[in-house]
């Protein structure tokens, strides 16, 4: 059986879930306490982070991994956009982008009081640098590389969505329409809501 060691919240594991449940990959889901985590997830993996999943093969402890095994079993949208190099390319750079630079100014905004050298606004701005760009990728389409969604967009989403929750009345009122018409897309699919199930 493959198990996958998550925790609903979290950004990383919400998009392992995403891929997981997308590849149809059927899947044992433990849902883990982080003030407790089982012995048997240690076990696997000495990070203590979530996601973890078991292949019953080998361990992934990266969320991004999990999503690139899952979508190499099926990919029936073609999420990897597998005829278009200069999209893979950008898949990877966007992901790269969200992942080293965009998650430190959402944790800074997020959990301002931690960082007192600068008021939550700067930290906010930092982040909606971010924002701009992938509102201006979906012009003229819906999802950020394709007319369908890659695996950016799923790579993406819970990061974007966290950082969108910070405040919702602020991003409600920002010019980024295009990117929030697309958060709300995925937010109404079921592909999210059906992970985000207790």
């Amino acid at each position: 059986m493959i198990t996958l060691y998550s925790f609903r919240r979290c950004p990383y594991a919400m998009r392992a879930r995403m891929a997981l449940r997308y590849a149809e990959v059927a899947v044992d889901i433990v849902e883990v306490s982080l003030k407790a985590k089982p012995a048997e997830m240690l076990a696997l993996s000495s990070k203590g982070t979530v996601p973890v999943l078991n292949t019953g093969d080998q361990v992934i402890d990266e969320s991004l991994e999990i999503m690139r095994w899952a979508v190499a079993q099926n990919d029936p949208q073609d999420w990897l956009l597998k005829d278009d190099p200069q999209g893979q390319a950008q898949i990877t750079a966007l992901i790269e982008e969200n992942d080293q630079a965009f998650k430190v100014h959402l944790n800074r905004y997020k959990y301002a009081e931690r960082y007192p050298e600068q008021p939550m606004e700067v930290y906010r701005a930092e982040g909606e640098a971010f924002l701009r760009k992938l509102d201006e990728l979906l012009q003229g389409r819906e999802y950020l590389l394709a007319d369908h969604p890659s695996l950016a967009d799923v790579a993406l989403m819970p990061f974007i969505r966290q950082f969108a929750h910070v405040d919702r009345e602020w991003f409600a009122q920002t010019p980024h329409r295009r990117l929030q018409a697309w958060l709300q897309r995925f937010l109404e699919s079921e592909l999210f809501t059906s992970v985000m199930k207790k």
